[in-house]
């Protein structure tokens, strides 16, 4: 028998984890944060300490446990391939990047991370860091890092707005800025090395710790990109990223079948409340919320106003 949509409940990432955090998750989806600096909420997450649940409570590992690739696909169980988060960035983040597979492997002895960001919201004159000014070297940004604030004439800075998205293949330098709401795909890791974090302190006068060795040894500072340009597929369905590890579409005023794909699972989030009805019941989607359908899950008739689709790149 096929499996239902799964309707997750996040676990959050707040306080002195996310100093840069805020209360826009609240506010933009009426979401039960527990601070007012609450930086991430992990939609579907299976990173230890920090998994979502379904609505009985299971751990997302759990659910893995007990379905095996009914849920996930062939070859997608372990380790489970996908993370997504939503973010609020009241303040900007730290200049950061993060390790290919390769070097996740032998240094961290876990997956890379490469990563997209969906933009939600973004204040007047939001920017983001996206890689390094144009001829920038390695050893020019390793001099500068070094010398605190000098990094930040080398940073290459591009304003967005919503609708936006922007893939951050690992390796490439990047800072999410201050007043921005965004959704990010990205591969199931957690490992991040900070460059610089604008001089921030605490409450005790410390600053964060950085990682610039780790950091110089994984940039590649020839990462020029721009925003993704989406594909319609027709119907009100938009294709916005086919990344290596995982795809990105967008529904806009939807309305229609949605098949399961055997081959892998996929996260549906609402933007707007959306309604999915299929042979052995009917969800309705919460702005804000996501659910995770299983790869032998049901044909599903699918009213979305706005909603984003996440799944794993499969051959």
């Amino acid at each position: 028998m096929p499996l239902a949509p799964m309707l997750m409940t996040p676990a959050y990432r707040f306080g002195a984890a996310t100093p840069w955090g805020g209360e826009g998750l609240r506010m933009l989806f009426g979401k039960e944060i527990p601070d007012a600096r609450t930086g991430e909420s992990l939609e579907v997450s299976a990173i230890p300490g920090l998994e979502s649940r379904d609505e009985n409570g299971t751990p997302l590992t759990a659910l893995i446990e007990r379905y095996g690739e009914l849920l996930t696909g062939p070859g997608l169980a372990k380790p489970f391939p996908l993370l997504l988060k939503l973010l609020d960035a009241k303040d900007i983040l730290s200049v950061q990047v993060h390790p290919d597979d390769e070097y996740a492997a032998r240094v961290e002895h876990k997956q890379g991370k490469s990563e997209a960001w969906h933009i939600l919201f973004a204040a007047p004159g939001a920017e983001l860091v996206y890689g390094v000014k144009a001829g920038v070297t390695k050893e020019a940004l390793m001099e500068a890092s070094l010398r605190g604030a000098a990094v930040e004439a080398l940073l290459r800075r591009v304003k967005v707005k919503a609708g936006e998205t922007y893939a951050i293949p690992a390796g490439m330098v990047h800072a999410i800025g201050k007043g921005i709401i965004l959704y990010e795909i990205q591969q199931s890791s957690d490992v991040t090395y900070r460059f610089y974090d604008w001089e921030r302190t605490d409450a005790q006068g410390s600053k964060r710790e950085l990682h610039l060795q780790k950091a110089f040894d994984v940039t590649d500072v020839n990462a020029q990109l721009d925003a993704a340009k989406e594909t319609p597929l027709g119907g009100g369905r938009f294709n916005l990223l086919n990344e290596k590890y995982f795809g990105l579409d967008r529904f806009f005023e939807f309305s229609g079948v949605l098949p399961a794909d055997k081959r892998r699972f996929a996260f549906l989030t609402a933007i707007k409340e959306c309604r999915l009805q299929w042979d052995a019941g009917k969800m309705t989607l919460p702005a804000g919320r996501t659910a995770l359908l299983p790869a032998d899950g049901y044909e599903l008739q699918l009213n979305a106003p706005a909603a984003l689709l996440a799944y794993p790149t499969v051959k």
